[in-house]
């Protein structure tokens, strides 16, 4: 049973990384797909009950956005996983202006994520943090998180 917890600001990669490696294994948590906290926390509860691997597909910027998550998966069992996603914002806002037009975020939306975010640490409650950039080729490079350098 794991539950994962991504962090980054928008157009850092989140959702194609939850299709290139959890798409076929875990159910995906997503405001932009569900639009309201109170469907969010329905299939969240369904998935714990269920014991259903998760992956919760939003910015998650402070630690207590991530508390909402990690508490009740910790509690009923799981192993919590946080990945976070390298944020060169000038490629963050190149990659969103390519976007279909309804689903960019106001430059501005971007910046005031990044401006909140928080570092994340394993005293959260994760067992287990990685760090996910996007390489030369555009393939995700993932790497055990071991220092500030994503957000520094």
């Amino acid at each position: 049973m794991e539950a994962i917890v991504f962090v980054g600001i928008q157009a850092a990669g989140k959702t194609s990384f939850y299709r290139e490696r959890f798409f076929r294994t875990h159910i995906r948590l997503s405001l932009d797909m569900l639009r309201t906290r109170h469907r969010e926390a329905i299939l969240l509860r369904a998935c714990i009950e269920a014991k259903q691997p998760f992956v919760v597909d939003n910015t998650n910027p402070t630690a207590a956005e991530r508390a909402r998550y990690l508490i009740p998966a910790r509690t009923a069992g799981f192993h919590t996983i946080g990945y976070v996603f390298e944020a060169d914002m000038a490629a963050c806002l190149e990659r969103n202006a390519a976007r279909p037009a309804a689903e960019r975020v106001p430059p501005k939306g971007i910046g005031g994520t990044r401006r909140r975010l928080e570092i994340p640490d394993l005293r959260e409650g994760f067992d287990q943090l990685y760090r996910v950039s996007i390489g030369g080729h555009g393939g995700f490079v993932v790497e055990p998180y071991r220092d500030n350098t994503v957000y520094p």
